[in-house]
């Protein structure tokens, strides 16, 4: 006998087959539906394929066709006349109709890894949608209008995100926690990585560089693989080691990795195993559930179009208000609550970034949807809250983390020299760098202040105030940071004193996110954001809203969080020779000069939590006179975001520690490192110039 969700499946499939073959709505509206519902026939075409066991057996250009078409429907040349544009679509539909059923598009769009996954219920009530709306025309027009008002389907689709908001949740969370939802832990563990084919299971957007990858990971040698698996896991154990966290007492890790890194993967979960972890891997999901804005979070293929993901980062706005706030919130705490015995056992995330794609800066369209001032604040009220709900079942001061980083064939020719580079720089001896970086926390550490003041046609001039240890025998104010959740080693890093922190940050050229930001200028007063601009747009209220959106998370200000020296010089020399500096992540860009976190403290949710130098002195520069309102109103101590800012060596002019007395003692001028017991760190620029 079908079940209830198999025979929903049935009738609302029929239905959409018979749109996409004979639309009975007429206007510009007839060939939307068309094309939507054919967009929604591939991708059952692919659960029906998935179901039997084609991608297990395909020839790989059978496989290539089906990827292909799943998703050239966004690639650039086809963009400008599809309805996932919305401008395109409002062109075609009018503003407010456009951002409405370009919006559904989309979210069709998002079924592609349910196919996969065979998770027919969320096929089924995307497609349950679409007809509703569909019908909701074909009724109007059978009674001589046009259209429906805007309003209705915006209610109709309103309530389709409010009432699954819970469902979705719960299954979010589970996937974070629960080792039993192991679709590709399946595909990394049980398939012939060695054989290309296996990538085109998941239901990613697979290109020829990803294929590459693949390929060229197969032929490392065994031993080589163990290396950089050895690296990353390493890092994270020892994460939980130099906090004093209980690692023994964790269960769960979660696996993030774009893919083609399957084979660091597989190794990686064997390590993970020996310290008595099992993976838990989800995918990152563009659906309106979960969107993160522009980034990503979970395992994920190539983009088919960045500028799609873009468009449609914002899509929320067509619905948020208090009502979906709350019941989000609500939703969220009774996923957690659920499996809180589960979520109490996952010890964190362990992270393969990547780089080298192409810079990606990003149009800005009147047409896609912005959120309105009340909403940005309802979205940083819940970006906040959700965050706090979080918490209360993955504890901060439990758990840990650790990121690693590799280069993508996208870098260019010269992508297995890079790889082999960054190998390297993985695996830099971090007693060095701890011994370097030593003098540099004892320097640091009985000044009042920090001078930074920047070279070469960089703006930056700022007062970095520093905490006040009152044992300095005992005491750090920095702390000396190697490899260990952040790899590759190399920086010292303190939660700067708010007050009397002051100035201007300015950057040349630098990539958050993935987005690029021209001429970034941030100032702070009394160590919040006071102002902020670029030049990225010609109109300036666009690099506002563009920097608010992306950088503050739509919050009216963020206090500086961290104030750090990179001392990877080798990073650095490495990008310069190559000419991928603008490549970098942040997280091995911070490495490679002063760096300024806007959000939450380094030490976010773990500032109870004893950590100690190697010399045996306790950091206790952890927290500032916003977080520490996590005492009386946790509500407002927290923002849920960190972002590094990075100036580069070659327009850095000036660091100088700065004392109570008024003397002062620079640690970098024009670039190089001139404190006494440093110079050695100069040896990465003097062997390259």
């Amino acid at each position: 006998m079908a079940t209830m969700i198999e025979e929903r499946y049935e009738l609302c499939y029929n239905r959409v087959k018979e749109i996409a073959q004979n639309a009975e709505v007429h206007g510009q509206f007839q060939e939307y539906f068309k094309q939507t519902a054919g967009l929604a026939e591939r991708i059952i075409n692919a659960y029906r394929l998935a179901e039997q066991g084609f991608f297990e057996r395909a020839a790989i250009e059978e496989l290539r066709r089906v990827n292909r078409e799943l998703y050239e429907d966004i690639f650039s040349v086809n963009y400008e006349n599809c309805y996932a544009n919305p401008t395109y679509a409002c062109k075609m539909l009018g503003t407010d109709m456009g951002r409405l059923l370009s919006f559904l598009y989309a979210e069709l769009r998002s079924m592609i890894p349910y196919a996969f996954e065979k998770r027919l219920e969320d096929l089924v009530i995307r497609m349950e949608l679409f007809v509703e709306v569909y019908n909701m025309f074909s009724y109007a027009m059978s009674d001589g209008a046009q259209a429906p008002s805007g309003e209705k389907v915006r209610e109709t689709m309103y309530w389709f995100v409010s009432d699954y908001s819970e469902t979705t949740a719960q299954w979010r969370v589970e996937t974070q926690v629960d080792t039993a939802h192991d679709f590709a832990v399946r595909i990394i563990m049980d398939s012939d990585l060695d054989n290309i084919s296996y990538l085109y299971k998941y239901g990613e957007f697979i290109t020829p560089e990803t294929e590459k990858l693949s390929r060229y990971l197969a032929g490392l040698s065994k031993e080589r693989i163990q290396l950089i698996a050895d690296t990353y896991t390493e890092g994270y154990r020892i994460g939980f080691e130099k906090a004093g966290k209980p690692l023994g007492k964790k269960e769960t890790v979660d696996v993030i990795y774009v893919l083609g890194f399957e084979r660091i993967v597989k190794a990686a979960i064997q390590n993970f195993e020996k310290m008595g972890l099992k993976p838990a891997i989800y995918r990152a999901n563009d659906s309106i559930f979960h969107k993160k804005g522009v980034g990503k979070s979970g395992y994920y293929g190539a983009d088919a179009n960045k500028q799609y993901r873009y468009d449609h980062k914002d899509d929320i706005a067509l619905f948020l208000d208090k009502k979906l706030v709350n019941r989000k919130l609500e939703v969220l705490k009774l996923a957690y609550e659920n499996v809180k015995d589960m979520a109490r056992l996952y010890a964190g995330p362990a992270v393969i970034e990547v780089f080298g794609e192409e810079p990606f800066a990003p149009q800005s369209k009147a047409e896609a949807c912005k959120l309105s001032p009340e909403q940005q604040k309802l979205s940083a009220e819940y970006k906040g809250a959700s965050a706090e709900i979080v918490n209360q079942y993955i504890i901060g001061e439990e758990r840990s983390f650790t990121v690693i980083a590799f280069p993508l064939p996208d870098i260019g020719e010269r992508f297995e020299e890079i790889f082999d580079e960054t190998v390297k720089l993985n695996t830099l001896d971090y007693k060095t760098y701890e011994r370097i970086q030593a003098i540099i926390v004892e320097t640091l550490n009985r000044a009042k202040y920090v001078e930074i003041k920047g070279m070469n046609g960089n703006k930056t001039d700022l007062r970095v105030q520093l905490y006040q240890v009152k044992n300095p025998d005992k005491e750090a104010v920095f702390e000396n940071c190697v490899a260990d959740v952040n790899i590759p080693v190399g920086e010292v890093f303190t939660s700067p004193v708010l007050e009397g922190t002051n100035g201007k940050l300015f950057v040349s050229n630098v990539f958050l996110s993935e987005l690029e930001y021209r001429n970034l200028e941030i100032d702070f007063q009394d160590g919040m954001i006071a102002d902020y601009t670029c030049t990225n747009f010609a109109q300036e209220e666009e690099n506002k809203k563009y920097i608010k959106e992306n950088v503050l998370f739509n919050y009216e200000a963020l206090p500086m969080g961290e104030f750090a020296i990179g001392t990877n010089t080798t990073a650095y020399m490495v990008a310069k020779k190559y000419g991928i500096s603008k490549l970098f992540p942040i997280l091995i860009a911070e490495k490679t000069g002063p760096h300024f976190a806007v959000g939450d403290t380094c030490y976010s949710r773990e500032e109870d939590v004893k950590l100690y130098n190697e010399d045996g002195r306790e950091i206790v520069a952890k927290d500032n006179s916003i977080s520490i309102l996590r005492h009386t109103d946790p509500s407002k101590a927290y923002f849920a975001c960190h972002t590094d800012i990075t100036i580069p060596y070659n327009e850095l002019g000036l660091i100088t520690a700065c004392y109570e007395d008024g003397s002062k003692r620079p640690i970098i001028e024009n670039g190089r490192f001139v404190l006494e017991g440093t110079q050695e760190l100069n040896k990465a620029f003097d062997e390259m110039e």
